[in-house]
Formats: structure tokens, sequence, C-alpha cells
């Protein structure tokens, strides 16, 4: 599980979005990024997560926020999911789990009594510098650009 803090680079990363576009780190230099790791696309807390998200891309945008969001579901399911709700931002499909290991999101979860491994639903601010600012794992997913900012 993560170790990542506030301070901390973040890590490099390279993965593809739901068109292919290829995203790495790079990329976002002398920008601010959110990124978030939600469990699956198109699932109950995941949806209320990116919605509320969207439905705040105009504030991120005036702050200077890129958003990527990252899950372990194929290329066609990001697709789906950033079509249906009309998300404004990529959503990156990390099938072999690069990313969210480079993150170090992956872990023993439980659920109803079930223990599994999956994605701990996590969301790193990035500065310009491309360190952390800031490490959310507490997500409250109906209201987590108000934590945000």
């Amino acid at each position: 599980m993560t170790t990542l803090k506030a301070g901390d680079k973040a890590p490099n990363f390279e993965a593809k979005d739901q068109d292919g576009n290829v995203h790495t780190l790079k990329d976002y230099e002398g920008k601010k990024l959110l990124v978030f790791f939600y469990p699956k696309a198109s699932t109950p807390g995941c949806t209320a997560e990116a919605c509320n998200l969207r439905d705040n891309w105009e504030t991120f945008q005036a702050k200077g926020y890129d958003i990527i969001g990252v899950s372990a579901d194929s290329a066609k399911r990001q697709q789906n999911f950033k079509n249906k709700y009309e998300l404004p931002f990529p959503l990156l499909a990390d099938e072999d789990k690069e990313v969210i290991e480079a993150f170090g999101v992956w872990g023993p979860k439980k659920f109803m009594g079930k223990e599994y491994d999956g994605i701990h639903r996590t969301t790193f601010v990035i500065n310009e510098e491309g360190v952390l600012e800031d490490v959310i794992s507490k997500v409250k997913t109906k209201a987590h650009s108000e934590q945000i900012l």
C-alpha cells in the first residue's frame, strides 16, 4: 500500500486513455494535476466521485488544474463511462496496473466480510514541479471537489 505523502515526488507514469492517447507525468510539467484512482468504472461510488469532479470542472480549470482518472478497466469501459456521464477529463485504462502500483494504491480490501485485492480510492494532488501537495485517501465520493479545494 501507498507510503507516498505530501512533499514526495510524484511517480512517473505512462498509460493510454480511453481513446488510446498516451499520458505521462512529463506532459503535465508546469501544471497542477489531480490524479484520482477509482476501483471500477460505472459503479455507484465511482460514478458519484467522477460526476462530482465533472460538476466542478470549471472551478478546477480556473485554478489551473488538469484532472486524470485511473482504474484498471479496459479502454472500452473507460470510454463508455466517459461518454455516458460526459466526463471532461481523460480516463486511463491501466489494465496492467503499472500506474496503480507506481502510486501504491493496489492492495488488500474488505467488502462485506470478504478480503480481496483491489484499487484503493485515492486522489493525488500534484503541483507544477511534480511534487505531491496532498494525498487524499478518505475520499468522500459525493463531495470530493470540496475536499480538494
